[in-house]
């Protein structure tokens, strides 16, 4: 959203009602409202189109190359999988990471969910219920354990057959849909001794904003029950972790990884 003043404020959705405007805030996480005469409307319907062609355009792009570069899979998921320059994905279940000819299991950890203790001690003392929640959802340590030698992997998640829900006594639970698993990849913020994946703001018990640094990708079905995702840009060095995202809010057991400067590489 554009102001007249050439600041503007990044925004999920916003709407007009009367001389306020009222918009969602990305940067803070809530809901706020300024006079809509400050906002300038012709800038703001521009900067809207200018970026749903930007999307349209970018996914375009990445379909194209996706077209062009067809994978020869074989359709039984018990059967290896060909992931491209002669590289198999072996069976059995789990997200691996596609380096060349490179076939990288990632471990799948599980978060914890830390209640921020400054906020929660700021609503005790108030005497009105208006200091707002904050829940964060971690893991453990500065650095995930797989690290990756590549700004450019591609990820492949092979999930249960049907027989191995059987034999295992697993239910199939309704976020499966016909497109495959929701999964995210997000940056974490490494703060002390651990990496913040997703930070969650509530009010009154009601959720009221989400803070997280999801990354683009796009996710293809190549085979039975196994899906592959690539990435729209190069990861920069950081800390990583896939998560499936379920009915609920987000998996708490999530596939971490780290991409290191190049020079740690070399080492």
């Amino acid at each position: 959203m554009v102001l007249k003043d050439g600041t503007f404020q990044m925004v999920r959705s916003y709407e007009k009602s009367g001389d306020r405007v009222r918009y969602f805030s990305l940067e803070r996480g809530g809901w706020e409202e300024i006079p809509a005469s400050l906002v300038d409307w012709d800038a703001t319907a521009k900067a809207d189109k200018d970026t749903a062609a930007a999307d349209d355009a970018l996914a375009a792009k990445i379909h194209k190359q996706e077209e062009e570069r067809k994978i020869d899979t074989v359709l039984d998921v018990d059967a290896s999988l060909q992931v491209g320059g002669g590289t198999f994905l072996p069976p059995g279940e789990g997200m691996f990471a596609v380096e060349g000819k490179s076939v990288i299991p990632i471990p799948q950890v599980g978060t914890a969910i830390k209640t921020d203790r400054k906020n929660q001690l700021k609503r005790v003392l108030s005497p009105l219920p208006i200091i707002p929640g904050k829940k964060n959802i971690e893991l453990e340590g500065k650095r995930a354990t797989l690290r990756i030698n590549s700004g450019n992997p591609e990820f492949y998640l092979r999930e249960l057959t049907t027989e191995d829900e059987q034999e295992s006594g697993l239910e199939r639970t309704s976020r499966q849909s016909v497109t495959g698993p929701e999964v995210e990849l997000l940056k974490a913020t490494v703060k002390g001794n651990k990496r913040i994946i997703e930070s969650v703001r509530s009010m009154m018990g009601e959720q009221v904003g989400l803070e997280n640094q999801t990354i683009s990708i796009q996710q293809w079905e190549v085979a039975k029950r196994v899906y592959r995702y690539t990435l729209s840009e190069p990861l920069p060095p950081g800390e990583y972790a896939l998560a499936e995202i379920l009915p609920g809010g987000l998996n708490l057991f999530v596939w971490d990884f780290g991409v290191d400067e190049r020079s740690e590489i070399k080492k």
